[in-house]
């Protein structure tokens, strides 16, 4: 699926539940990983690909909530265009030319395309889709796909019936106009069609629970639905009509079971696929008829500090808490956290150590060697808090502020996972060790609701806390960063973060050495202030049979041309 800014959220809290967290220092080297034999594929037979929790069933683009859903999706539908392994937007189904402005979009589709039910693809699909999302009446969270359509915000407050900026040429032309230039637009719009005449009768706020999504749901990829049991299976079978030819497989079987139950299935070939969650990952390292393939996820752990408050009449972030003001604390909590030795004690060295928010996968990427890395450095952490002026006075082992007042850190993590608990302890005394006094806040973990709602609202007792953020293919930002985001849970900004946040999508970013350097200026900003820690890129493992041959896993997902799947 094309990940985007909704796959923020949905990442964070997937990324939580899952233990999302690893560790290395080397160059990312698995950002793209194949399963091939040099044999020829031989066409036929079905494979069962595995997820460990019962999916919700809504099997749409424009509706879906989580990976339980997408992974469904990946092998039934498809968008006007993809991302590839470099994180860069390219057509698919669609190609487009733009207007000198930059604000005027023609796509061309590609003819003979057709709907699992005999239909044939036209551009009327792929407006009925933007119409959808940007009515009143949606009930999902992907408006932002299409706010800078021109009239969206007209349209989306039921002012017109009419989404003035999208026009048909003809049934394979499409004319999308824009309220301004930005270099992503494209990386931004919603790229996903909806059968218009299979909608047809079904009011938008009824989409999401209809049968068209929840029992019969159709899409133009290389596998059609044949049978839903609710949360428990879904099978497929191949699409002979599909517009790349037909698919090698005969069909798959999306199947839950229990993370009890995984190590087995893999091991007697009941599955053949599967992403492995961290707590299997040892005794998977055993069996010898699979093969784990590694690949970097969109998403990074941080710790983050609050500096202030979400003002909802002013929609904007205000730092106003001192507390955290003197980066020099800050930058001392990030030398004295041993972030490899953690990750590897408690997440088996999977992952990455990062030191910015940018994936290092992207093309937008700075290199280490421009940046501070921020090695495990407890003497340096410690110079630092002196010439801060954070000293022990009165003897007891820990450090007064600079005010010579007594100073307790609140730290708030979350529950969910069998290690949690201790890896927690573990951050807070790398902490101790420097003379930090640093406390677990209310003496708990906090369980996934609680801490958000906590973190969320601004909840003065929340000072540092670990979380998780999953990110878009796009380098842009803006969504976490700015001060106008209510996703920027630190709450922190600067007026030369701001400036460079907008460069990076104006007029001077279409050009693309340009654009890097201005996010590698931004990285360079972000590593010296340190807003955040950041701890590590996620590693996501798949589980694939020596016999399933063909499978490609990247950043964006492990489900990557099923078609080419086959069997040895």
């Amino acid at each position: 699926m094309h990940k985007s800014k909704i796959g923020t959220l949905l990442l964070l809290l997937t990324c939580i539940l899952t233990a999302c967290n690893g560790a290395g220092t080397g160059s990312n080297s698995y950002a793209v990983r194949y399963s091939k034999a040099e044999e020829k594929a031989v066409p036929g037979g079905t494979v069962t690909y595995a997820y460990t929790s019962p999916f919700q069933g809504i099997f749409d683009p424009a509706f879906f909530e989580g990976e339980d859903d997408s992974n469904v999706l990946d092998f039934i539908t498809e968008g006007m265009f993809t991302v590839r392994d470099d994180l860069t937007t390219v057509p698919n189904i669609a190609s487009w030319k733009e207007s000198e402005d930059h604000t005027v979009f023609t796509f061309k589709i590609r003819p003979g395309v057709r709907w699992h039910n005999g239909d044939e693809l036209t551009v009327e699909d792929w407006k009925f889709a933007l119409e959808t999302i940007a009515s009143p009446d949606y009930t999902g969270s992907r408006y932002y796909s299409v706010e800078m359509i021109k009239g969206a915000e007209a349209y989306h407050r039921g002012e017109t019936d009419e989404l003035a900026g999208v026009k048909v040429i003809d049934p394979y032309t499409l004319k999308i106009t824009v309220n301004s230039a930005r270099v992503n637009t494209i990386d931004n719009l919603w790229p996903y069609p909806m059968n218009k005449k299979y909608f047809e009768g079904v009011a938008v706020k009824d989409m999401a629970d209809s049968d068209q999504v929840r029992k019969r749901p159709i899409g133009i990829g290389p596998f059609e639905v044949t049978e839903i049991q609710p949360g428990q299976l879904v099978r497929m079978k191949r699409f002979d009509n599909y517009y790349k030819g037909k698919a090698l497989l005969d069909g798959v079987d999306y199947k839950v079971v229990g993370d009890e139950e995984l190590t087995g299935l893999l091991e007697d070939g009941s599955i053949d696929i599967s992403t492995v969650p961290r707590d299997t990952y040892s005794a998977l390292q055993q069996l010898d008829n699979i093969t784990l393939m590694q690949s970097a996820e969109l998403s990074y752990e941080y710790i983050g500090f609050k500096f202030g408050h979400w003002d909802e009449s002013a929609r904007q972030n205000v730092m106003d808490n001192p507390k955290f003001a003197d980066k020099r604390l800050r930058q001392a909590m990030y030398y004295a956290l041993d972030r490899e030795g953690i990750i590897e004690r408690f997440s088996y060295g999977l992952g990455e150590l990062i030191e910015t928010p940018i994936p290092s996968t992207s093309w937008a990427k700075i290199p280490d060697s421009e940046i501070n890395t921020y090695p495990y450095d407890p003497q340096k952490a410690e110079t630092l808090l002196q010439e801060a002026g954070y000293t022990d006075i009165d003897g007891d082992g820990w450090r007064e502020d600079p005010q010579g007042q007594k100073l307790i850190i609140h730290y708030d993590a979350m529950s969910g996972n069998a290690t949690a608990e201790e890896r927690t302890q573990a951050v807070m005394q790398n902490w101790r060790d420097i003379g930090l006094n640093v406390q677990l806040n209310g003496g708990k973990l906090k369980d996934l609701n609680t801490f958000y709602e906590a973190v969320e609202n601004d909840d003065p007792t929340v000072e540092v806390f670990n979380g998780v953020w999953g990110l878009a293919s796009d380098p842009d930002p803006s969504g976490l960063w700015r001060v106008s985001d209510l996703w920027n849970y630190s709450r922190w900004s600067s007026e030369r973060s701001e400036e460079l946040i907008l460069e990076g999508v104006q007029a001077k970013a279409y050009d693309r050495d340009y654009r890097m350097q201005v996010y590698h200026e931004w990285q360079q900003l972000i590593n010296e202030e340190v807003p955040m820690i950041f701890f590590a890129e996620r590693t996501n493992i798949t589980a694939v049979s020596k016999r399933l041959q063909g499978v490609r896993v990247n950043s964006i997902s492990n489900i990557n041309e099923p078609d080419k799947w086959w069997i040895k």
